[in-house]
């Protein structure tokens, strides 16, 4: 039963245009407070920054834990994946953010590049191991990345090494090029990377003494690996593959244009 007086109210209202407008006015004044009162508030943005050349103790410390848990000796699964390509360098890679040292590619130009991807039988605590070769004009990279099987707080585990492109990828795959970057990406929190660092202009070089038994550690992990997955043979003939492909490509695309401009 509804409240005494409010039929004759309403009816009041629609009876009368001058108190029905006013009554609808108020209520779209009341709605539109409600929804300004309502607007969510911008997201907070939170900025880390790393310490790339000189992490903490804490820090260290768990680089080297993460080092210790990549086997030394590797029994893979049947399952591979080697992947080949050419891609357009339009931006500068974001995998592993660039250090001081780091030699970054010329905005325009083209990189080659090869993955091999390998998987770890059940009992190994890490699901895959993926090695990738890129080439540019101005440098060459080796990225050595470890897949946890089940991430808790360590996701992956990533190693680097460059060199400039002022020799050949055979050249640089013979020798055992020193790790310069060491990358823990973990779940919910921020990364842990290590890299050697070079002085700015009118500065000395960081004293890094401390992180050499790391850098060590990565480097032996790396040449492991670059012999258990083969990167010495695969690597070089991949590449060749690449730039016959292109030339193909190219020779395939002259020929049409040359057919498309004879005249019918």
């Amino acid at each position: 039963m509804g409240h005494p007086g409010s039929g004759t109210s309403m009816s009041l209202l629609l009876k009368c245009p001058v108190l029905r407008n006013t009554f609808v006015i108020l209520v779209g004044f009341g709605f539109t407070l409600t929804s300004v009162g309502q607007q969510p508030q911008q997201p907070q943005v939170k900025v880390n920054v790393l310490n790339v050349c000189s992490p903490s103790a804490e820090e260290q410390k768990q680089i080297a834990s993460a080092l210790e848990r990549i086997p030394q000796r590797a029994a893979f699964s049947q399952d591979f994946e080697i992947d080949r390509g050419r891609s357009i360098l339009d931006q500068s890679p974001d995998f592993l953010q660039a250090g001081q040292n780091a030699q970054m590619a010329s905005a325009a130009g083209t990189s080659d590049w090869v993955r091999i991807r390998r998987e770890f039988p059940v009992p190994v605590p890490f699901a895959t191991v993926q090695y990738s070769f890129s080439r540019d004009p101005k440098s060459m990279v080796e990225t050595l990345v470890f897949r946890v099987r089940d991430p808790k707080d360590l996701l992956l585990i990533a190693i680097e090494d460059s060199a400039s492109a002022v020799t050949t990828p055979a050249n640089m795959l013979a020798t055992d090029t020193p790790t310069a970057r060491i990358k823990l990406e973990r779940f919910g929190q921020s990364s842990i990377v290590l890299a050697r660092c070079s002085g700015t202009e009118g500065s000395a070089p960081p004293d890094q003494s401390a992180y050499e038994p790391l850098f060590q550690k990565a480097s032996g992990i790396a040449a492991k690996y670059r012999g258990l997955l083969g990167v010495r043979r695969t690597v070089p003939e991949e590449l060749v593959r690449v730039g016959t492909a292109n030339k193909q490509a190219g020779s395939r695309m002259q020929k049409k244009n040359s057919a498309a401009g004879k005249p019918k």
